[in-house]
């Protein structure tokens, strides 16, 4: 076992804090990892105020992981010390079942396990996250840094970053779809970059006129403000696709109507029930989809990081001390960033 530093959250309503706590020695399989990085996800904040109800303290949040290989267990394969990797929001799943077995470990039949606030399935204890300076993961759960690519960026990908790509891969989004990203946070400025990079003809919907030049800033072709009733009667019929970014719950039925028949709506991030209710015409008289989509594999994520690499697709984000994390939850909750804030974790070992 290994001492670790870190923030934690010991209640619902107290600060993160300073925290120690010990690391669980090396599996065979496991790899060993200096944290360098940690994205700071809106879900880190959910979790740490127990908004979902199933928080368990003291938590340890961070599923944005970039980090250097210090060790590796006798059976690892795939990584060697000194390597660059990162670990995103699942360390371990059953292995076995179809959604293993086809590397669709967010759809584990029997849960995959988080990558904190989860038992560890060998041990029971619970796993802590990237708020901390070290990490040890089953190799299965650890992907490849690609050479090239910017590091901070690097570490919202695996979150915001598979997120938007898997559903774009998974719906055979490519050059001629139109596509409709609603929503301008951290999974939908993804969503633009990837969406293009594909191929595709994307337009931006926001309820904002503000929003408008940032936009088309990242890469939208088009801008809607959704709230304008003109604006969006002259695109009903007309895209293929809506990725659906945004987390609160909101209508449904207008950016159906802006889908052409055999149109797919997926919703990345509303996990509540859809309050307005769906009106079933706008389904049924145009045999629309409503879908949904979780985070991505390993392969896929694998797969992701390179195209990002390939392409230059970065995450927008503002570098910040650990000791800063309370302020940027405070600011992330008025959405007062552009558009993920990364932990440097030198500000962790820096600290007296």
């Amino acid at each position: 076992m290994s001492n670790t530093r870190s923030y934690a959250a010991l209640s619902a309503t107290t600060p993160l804090e300073p925290f120690s706590f010990d690391r669980r020695a090396p599996r065979p399989d496991d790899v060993a990892i200096e944290i360098l990085y940690c994205g700071v996800c809106h879900s880190d904040l959910h979790f740490v105020r127990d908004d979902w109800g199933f928080s368990t303290y003291p938590v340890v949040p961070g599923h944005e992981i970039v980090g250097r290989v210090t060790a590796v267990g006798d059976k690892v394969e795939g990584f060697k010390v000194g390597e660059i990797v990162g670990v995103g929001c699942m360390v371990d799943s059953c292995r076995h079942c179809e959604a293993c077995e086809r590397g669709l470990e967010q759809y584990c039949l029997e849960g995959f396990t988080m990558t904190y606030g989860s038992p560890d399935r060998h041990d029971g204890t619970t796993t802590q996250g990237g708020y901390s300076d070290k990490i040890v993961v089953s190799e299965r759960f650890v992907v490849h840094m690609p050479e090239g690519i910017d590091l901070k960026s690097a570490a919202p990908i695996l979150c915001a970053g598979i997120t938007t790509y898997s559903p774009l891969k998974h719906h055979g989004v490519k050059a001629g779809h139109k596509i409709g990203v609603i929503g301008m946070g951290g999974l939908g400025h993804m969503g633009v970059k990837l969406a293009k990079a594909l191929g595709a003809e994307v337009t931006l919907f926001t309820r904002s006129q503000s929003k408008v030049a940032e936009a088309k800033h990242q890469g939208a072709d088009h801008v809607v403000v959704s709230t304008d009733e003109a604006q969006m009667e002259a695109v009903a019929g007309t895209f293929d696709f809506m990725l659906d970014t945004i987390p609160v719950q909101h209508d449904l039925n207008p950016y159906l109507k802006a889908l052409k028949f055999d149109g797919t709506h997926i919703l990345v991030g509303l996990i509540e029930p859809i309050e307005p209710a769906i009106h079933s015409f706008e389904l049924v008289f145009k045999r629309r989809v409503v879908a949904g989509s979780l985070i991505g594999g390993l392969p896929e994520t694998q797969e992701l990081l390179d195209f990002c690499a390939e392409h230059g697709i970065g995450c927008d984000v503002e570098v910040i001390d650990i000791q800063n994390i309370n302020e940027a939850f405070e600011r992330m909750q008025k959405g007062d960033v552009k558009y993920r804030f990364v932990i440097d974790m030198q500000s962790l070992k820096n600290a007296a």
